[in-house]
């Protein structure tokens, strides 16, 4: 009879997670979906823009956070089991961003044009502002 329960409890608690993990990837997805709307609306992409621009956006999304992850010690900054964060440079990190950002700004504006390439990094940091500001308010109230 124990063993039933803890059987049974072992599968509520799997069921939950995966619950949980379909739920964060429905956020996540909706949040994706929200911020492609408003890059687009912001830049005034046209739809043959954006079937360009929005791949290689993905692609520097990726090395974006790949980049971001490394700095915060999740891939770089172990050895073995232990994490040593006092090995990680973070202004090596901060350079490695503002190069990227370069990078992909030249891919850009092969695309949409120099100026709205060099506006595009201002309308993602005001959505992240935007998106930081409406997770505040939820809490709050």
């Amino acid at each position: 009879m124990l063993q039933l329960k803890h059987l049974l409890t072992t599968i509520c608690f799997v069921l939950t997670l995966q619950i949980s993990s379909a739920f964060a990837q429905q956020n996540f997805e909706a949040i994706e979906s929200e911020k492609v709307a408003y890059i687009t609306k912001e830049l005034k992409l046209t739809p043959a823009e954006a079937q360009k621009f929005f791949p290689i956006y993905n692609k520097y999304n990726k090395e974006m956070w790949e980049i971001r992850r490394a700095k915060r010690g999740s891939i770089s900054g172990r050895r073995g089991n232990s994490f040593n964060p006092q090995k990680r440079d973070v202004i090596a990190f901060d350079a490695k961003e503002v190069e990227l950002k370069k990078a992909y700004r030249e891919e850009f504006s092969k695309i949409i044009g120099q100026s709205r390439a060099s506006q595009f990094f201002q309308v993602e940091e005001d959505f992240f502002n935007k998106l930081r500001t409406q997770l505040q308010r939820r809490r709050n109230q």
